[in-house]
C-alpha cells in the first residue's frame, strides 16, 4: 500500500506545533491510574515511554487495561491519576497540541455509512481546522488504495476497505503518532500484508507507531519494541529481540536409530513426548541445561542420534510464561 511513485508515505504535520521540548519519548507516561465509578481499577501506576520513530507493541490479554491506555490518549476517558504527554505535550495542559499529536485507528469501525471515502476524510481534515488546500484527502485515498472507490458510499466498502478507510481518517491531520488497536482483526491474509506494508512506510518516513494486536506473530515480525501489560500493570516493556530471547523453555526434536513403544525419561528433560515411532520432541530448561547434555541423556539411554533439530522460542511463549505468572 504505497503512495504516489517517488514520494515518501504523507507525514506532513499542518495542525500540530512544535513540541516545547524535544525528548526521546513519542508518549511519555508516569504513575497513570485509572479507577472507573463503581470502584474497579483498570490501571495501577503505569510508567512507560514510548521512543520516537520505533513501531512499538503493547500487548496484554483481554481486559488487562491496553484499551483503557490508548482510550485516556485518544481523550475519550478521563484518567484518575498521573501525567501523560503526546509528543512533549501534556494532555491535561495542552491537550488541543496533545490531541493533534496522535491519529487513533480503533477496533471498532465506526463512521458516517452514508459519507463516501472522499467526503469522510474532507470532513476529518475539517474538524482539525485544515483549510481547503491543504488537505491530503486524495493522497491518502491513494496510499490506502482507495482512490477508485473515493466517490462510493462508504457502506458499500468491502470490511477490509472499511479498515484502510479508517487508517486514512486517523492520518488527515499527518500526526507524528499513529495508534493502531487491533488492527488487522478479522480481516484476511492479504489485506493484513497490505496494512503493514503501508504502516511501514509510514514509520519509515518518521511515524511512530503503536500497535496492539492479539497476532503476536505480528508483533514479533513488526515491532522494534516491545511492552507488556496485565491486570492494569506494565510486566515487561523491552526490545522484541531481548523479550523473545527470555523464554528459558526450549524444545529439541530428536529422531533415534530404532522403533520406540514409549518415549525415555531423564532428570534433565522438562518434558518428552514420542511423535510417530523414532521423534523424540524434548522440552528442556535452557537456564538448568544445554542441548549436549539433552542429547547425551538421549544416548543414555541406549539410543543413537539420526537426527537433531532445534525449535526455538517466540514471543507467544515469553507472552504466557509472563501473563500466566501475573
Amino acid at each position: 500500500m504505497a503512495g504516489r511513485p517517488g514520494h515518501p508515505p504523507l507525514h506532513r504535520s499542518p495542525t500540530a506545533a512544535m513540541p516545547p521540548a524535544m525528548s526521546d519519548a513519542a508518549i511519555s507516561i508516569r504513575g497513570l491510574s485509572k479507577i472507573y465509578k463503581g470502584g474497579k481499577q483498570a490501571l495501577f501506576d503505569v510508567d512507560l515511554d514510548i521512543p520516537r520513530g520505533q513501531i512499538f507493541g503493547l500487548l496484554g490479554p483481554n481486559g488487562a487495561g491496553k484499551s483503557t491506555t490508548i482510550n485516556i490518549l485518544a481523550g475519550l476517558v478521563n484518567k484518575t491519576a498521573g501525567q501523560v504527554s503526546i509528543w512533549g505535550f501534556d494532555i491535561d495542559k495542552d491537550p488541543r497540541n496533545a490531541k493533534a499529536s496522535i491519529g487513533i485507528v480503533p477496533q471498532e469501525i465506526v463512521f458516517d455509512p452514508f459519507f463516501t471515502p472522499r467526503e469522510t476524510l474532507d470532513n476529518q481534515a475539517g474538524f482539525y481546522g485544515i483549510p481547503k488546500n491543504r488537505r491530503l484527502t486524495d493522497e491518502l485515498l491513494r496510499a490506502v488504495h482507495l482512490d477508485d472507490k473515493a466517490d462510493a458510499y462508504a457502506r458499500s466498502l468491502s470490511g477490509g476497505m472499511k479498515r484502510r478507510l479508517l487508517v486514512a481518517k486517523a492520518m488527515v491531520h499527518s500526526p507524528p503518532v499513529l495508534v493502531l488497536d487491533e488492527p488487522t482483526a478479522g480481516v484476511d491474509v492479504e489485506l493484513r500484508q497490505q496494512l503493514w506494508e503501508y504502516v511501514r512506510e509510514l514509520n519509515a518516513s518518521g511515524v511512530t507507531v503503536v500497535l496492539t494486536t492479539h497476532y503476536l506473530e505480528e508483533a514479533e515480525e513488526l515491532c522494534d519494541r516491545i511492552a507488556i501489560i496485565n491486570h492494569g500493570r506494565v510486566i515487561a516493556n523491552e526490545p522484541t529481540r531481548e523479550l523473545v530471547g527470555k523464554a528459558q523453555e526450549k524444545a529439541v526434536s530428536v529422531t533415534v536409530d530404532r522403533d520406540l513403544d514409549k518415549a525415555p525419561d531423564a532428570i534433565c528433560f522438562e518434558k518428552v513426548e514420542l511423535k510417530g515411532s523414532r521423534t523424540l520432541v524434548i522440552t528442556y530448561s535452557k537456564d538448568k541445561v544445554n542441548a549436549g547434555e539433552v542429547l547425551a541423556a538421549v544416548q543414555k539411554n541406549g539410543l543413537g542420534i539420526v537426527d537433531v533439530s532445534t525449535q526455538e522460542a517466540d514471543l507467544e511463549d515469553v507472552f504466557l510464561a509472563l501473563t500466566r505468572a501475573g
